[in-house]
C-alpha cells in the first residue's frame, strides 16, 4: 500500500488540559483528512527539501491536539511548523512537544475559538529528495542547427510519498548550519547544536522571498491544471527557481522525468581544435552555441547537466549518436562549448622539416644563449561531407620568438606570449597545408 503522506491525527480532548499529558484512554483519536495540497522545493546543493503540506482540519472550540508522526522518513523534527491559513487570530498554537520514549512523534497543543474546518499549513525540511538536469541535442543533417530538449529527473528517497505535489527546483547554493539527514536521525531531545538559529518558518520565508503572501495564495492553488506540463522559471536574489506547472506524484523510491523546455532550430557552430599540449595528437570536436535570444534561448539560466548529442541522418529522422558532455551552470548570455571528444573525421599532421641552432653566446667557456630554428609543415584534411572549421594551436617553450609563414595559414593570431592559433575553413573532403618557421631565443638570448 502506498504511503499517502506523513501519518497525522487530530486529537480532540473530551476533558480539559488538566488531564495527564499522555494519558490517551479518554481521548478521541480521529484520522487527519487527506492533503488538500502539498508543495516541495528541492535545493540540490544541500540535500534539502522544504515541504509545505496544506490540510483542512476539523476544529472544535477549546483545546485541540494534533499528532504528527515522521517515523521511517528523513524529516527534520526541529523544523516542524504549523500555521492556520484562516481565522489565525482565533486559533492559538501553544506548543509542539515530543513525548518521551516515543520515537518519531510530535504533538501540537492548540486552543481554538472556532469550530469547523480550518485550512492549516504544515512546513518542514526533509532530506533524501534530489533532482538533476539533462539534455538531448539533435543536429540537423547539415549540422547548422539543432533541437535542444531539456529535462529534469526528480528522485525521492525520503521515505515519504508526495502525491499531487507542486514541485519546485532550485538552482544555486544556500548555506546551512546543519545537515537535514543528520538532524532527522537524532534521538530526543532535539536541541540544535551551536547558537540558536532562526525560527523554522523564518527559514522557509528566506526560501520563498515573501512567505505570508504565498501563504495567502495557497488557498487558490488547489485546482489541477489540464494544460501540458511546463516548467516556469523566475529569478531570485542568489539562486534560480524552476516551478513545474501542475502537480506530479513524487513517490518514495522512484524517479520521475519532467520536461523542462524545448528549443528548435538553435544555431550551432561545429569546431575542431588541435592542441598537442592539451588534447594529444587527435583533433577534438566541439559544438558551440550561446544561451541568448539569437540562439532561441536566453530566457533563463540553464542548470548544469549531461548533454547527449545526436545527428539526424535522413528524412525519417533516424539518429546517429555523436557524443556527450556534462556542462556546468550556464548563465543567460554565456557561450557554451561542448567537448564531444576526439574525432577521426578531421586530421591535423605536423611534420618537423628542419631544425638548426645558431647565434651562440658564451660566458666562462660555456654556452649561455642560442637561437633555435624550427621549420614545421602543417597538413590538414576534412573527410566529412560538410565544411568544417579547425583551430590549430602551437605552443612554444619560450616567450621570446619570431615566426613567418609559407602557404595559406588561414587566420593567424597570437593567443598569449607562448601560443599561436591558426583558424582554417575546409570544404567537404578538403585539404590544406602551410609551413611556419619559428626562431626561438633560448637562454640568455631569451630576453
Amino acid at each position: 500500500m502506498k504511503r499517502s503522506g506523513c501519518r497525522l491525527f487530530i486529537v480532540i480532548t473530551a476533558l480539559s488540559l488538566l488531564m495527564p499529558a499522555f494519558s490517551w484512554g479518554k481521548v478521541d483519536l480521529v484520522t487527519l483528512p487527506a492533503r488538500d495540497k502539498v508543495q516541495i522545493t528541492i535545493y540540490n546543493s544541500a540535500d534539502l527539501t522544504l515541504a509545505r503540506d496544506i490540510r483542512s482540519l476539523t476544529m472544535r472550540k477549546g483545546p485541540n491536539r494534533l499528532q504528527f508522526s515522521w517515523a521511517g522518513t528523513l524529516i527534520d523534527p526541529t523544523s516542524l511548523e504549523m500555521l492556520p491559513l484562516s481565522d489565525a487570530r482565533k486559533i492559538n498554537i501553544q506548543s509542539l512537544i515530543y513525548p518521551p520514549r516515543v520515537a518519531g512523534l510530535g504533538i501540537w497543543n492548540m486552543e481554538s475559538d472556532v469550530s469547523g474546518k480550518v485550512p492549516f499549513e504544515i512546513t518542514y525540511f526533509t532530506s533524501g529528495i534530489s533532482w538533476k538536469a539533462y539534455y538531448l541535442a539533435t543536429l540537423t543533417p547539415d549540422e547548422s542547427s539543432m533541437r535542444l530538449q531539456g529535462y529534469v529527473r526528480v528522485n525521492n528517497n525520503s521515505g515519504e510519498d508526495y502525491e499531487n505535489a507542486e514541485t519546485r527546483l532550485v538552482v544555486g547554493k544556500i548555506n546551512l548550519l546543519d545537515r537535514i539527514a543528520e538532524l532527522a536521525r537524532r534521538q530526543q531531545p532535539y536541541g540544535r547544536p551551536g547558537p540558536p538559529g532562526p525560527e523554522p518558518y523564518a527559514a522557509a520565508g528566506a526560501a520563498f522571498d515573501m512567505p505570508m503572501e504565498e501563504m495567502r495564495e495557497a488557498k487558490s492553488m488547489m485546482a489541477p491544471s489540464v494544460r501540458p506540463k511546463q516548467i516556469l522559471k523566475e529569478g531570485l536574489s542568489e539562486y534560480f527557481l524552476y516551478s513545474i506547472e501542475g502537480t506530479e506524484n513524487i513517490e518514495n523510491g522512484w524517479g520521475k522525468r519532467l520536461i523542462s523546455f524545448t528549443a528548435g532550430e538553435v544555431p550551432v557552430k561545429n569546431l575542431y581544435r588541435y592542441e598537442e599540449a592539451k588534447y594529444g595528437k587527435s583533433p577534438m570536436r566541439f559544438l558551440s552555441f550561446a544561451n541568448d535570444e539569437k540562439h532561441k534561448l536566453g530566457r533563463e539560466p540553464i542548470p548544469g547537466g549531461l548533454v547527449k548529442v545526436f545527428r539526424s541522418v535522413d528524412e525519417d529522422e533516424r539518429l546517429s549518436y555523436i557524443g556527450a558532455q556534462t556542462t556546468r551552470y550556464i548563465p543567460k548570455g554565456e557561450e557554451v562549448n561542448l567537448n564531444l571528444g576526439a574525432s577521426d573525421q578531421v586530421s591535423v599532421t605536423p611534420t618537423l622539416m628542419d631544425y638548426t641552432t645558431d647565434n651562440y653566446e658564451w660566458k666562462d667557456g660555456s654556452i649561455t644563449g642560442w637561437d633555435e630554428y624550427h621549420t614545421v609543415k602543417m597538413e590538414l584534411a576534412n573527410y566529412r561531407d560538410i565544411p568544417v572549421r579547425i583551430e590549430v594551436r602551437r605552443n612554444f617553450p619560450v616567450a621570446s620568438w619570431e615566426i613567418s609563414h609559407e602557404g595559406d595559414p588561414g587566420k593567424f593570431e597570437k593567443v598569449d606570449r607562448d601560443t599561436v592559433q591558426y583558424t582554417i575553413e575546409l570544404p567537404p573532403h578538403g585539404r590544406s597545408q602551410f609551413t611556419y618557421k619559428v626562431v626561438l631565443h633560448r637562454g640568455s638570448r631569451e630576453g
